[in-house]
């Protein structure tokens, strides 16, 4: 299957939920009238990013006026948001859902929450603890979010999980900027690892950044597409707003997992067994679950030995 993908590279308003979702339907209407059968928001799109202490106030459940609207909107253009979603217990989590045909097909909640120089996203933020493949009307699919792709360990379990396509939606500011090259370090290492991901697990790697600035911070936008073979098919413009839609052509997954079948020869009992053992590391709790019709070895807790009754001693 082929299928026309957009990327809308925006410059949300912080903290602006009206503002934002107007800007989403203008970005769905362009997306309708270039012909694209799927779009791309950046991470927190909805919202903007350094929410800090308003996170709850502009947080949506899934029963939420704003949330009724996304999927109304996704009958005409199935879409990726970035949102602050609130979860029945009332926690919140920097979350993207992929809205196809009027209803929500899948939430992905943000698993890394970075917390380390300009981020604080652990203060704010409940963390994931999933990463799942999704069917869509196009095949299956695998949402990561910014952060979460920096981990080796997320698309592998995506590709493991037959994702054709991961789907990036990303909020990365720019940093490291050098005279005379075209984009700054931050820049250049997401382009690294999305070629390098998108060729090592035969899949398409769609990234979609944002651009502008808050709070003193820039993003350097630069959105892409990059195909099984590790070869970039669609670019956007660094640090400006953008938008583009680009031809993806699925099929071209099992061509290049036919002339390389690494995944198809990857052991997963090896990778289980190797990470159990790291995990039985000296001090840490021994809690396996059991593993049954597998190859996997089964660890079990060694049994404490009994101590023989002391002879008291008279005085």
């Amino acid at each position: 299957m082929s299928i026309r993908v957009a990327i809308a590279q925006i410059n949300p308003k912080l903290g602006d939920l009206s503002a934002n979702l107007a800007l989403y339907e203008e970005k769905i209407r362009q997306g309708i009238k270039e012909q694209a059968e799927f779009l791309l928001f950046p991470e927190l799109s909805l919202t903007g990013y350094f929410l800090r202490d308003t996170v709850p106030s502009v947080a949506l459940t899934m029963k939420s006026a704003e949330m009724h609207k996304l999927k109304q909107l996704s009958q005409q253009l199935p879409f990726v948001a970035g949102l602050v979603e609130e979860s029945a217990d009332h926690r919140f989590f920097n979350s993207a859902i992929y809205f196809e045909d009027g209803e929500v097909r899948h939430v992905h909640r943000k698993v890394y929450l970075p917390t380390y120089g300009m981020f604080d996203e652990q203060r704010y933020f409940a963390r994931g603890d999933r990463v799942r493949t999704f069917d869509s009307k196009f095949g299956r699919m695998a949402l990561l979010i910014c952060e979460d792709l920096w981990h080796p360990s997320t698309i592998y379990l995506a590709a493991l999980q037959g994702a054709l396509a991961v789907l990036c939606p990303s909020a990365s500011p720019l940093r490291g900027i050098v005279d005379a090259q075209v984009q700054d370090d931050n820049a250049r290492y997401w382009e690294m690892i999305n070629q390098a991901y998108a060729e090592t697990y035969s899949l398409f790697l769609i990234y979609g950044n944002r651009c502008g600035f808050e709070d003193g911070v820039g993003f350097w936008g630069g959105s892409e597409i990059v195909d099984p073979f590790g070869q970039r098919i669609a670019k956007a413009k660094y640090y400006d707003e953008d938008f583009f839609v680009a031809q993806v052509a699925l099929e071209s997954v099992r061509r290049k997992r036919t002339m390389s079948p690494l995944l198809r020869d990857e052991d997963i009992d090896l990778t289980i067994n190797e990470l159990m053992r790291i995990r039985e590391r000296p001090g840490a709790p021994k809690v396996v679950q059991e593993l049954k019709g597998t190859k996997v070895q089964k660890f079990k807790k060694p049994k404490a030995k009994r101590r023989k009754p002391r002879t008291p001693r008279l005085r």
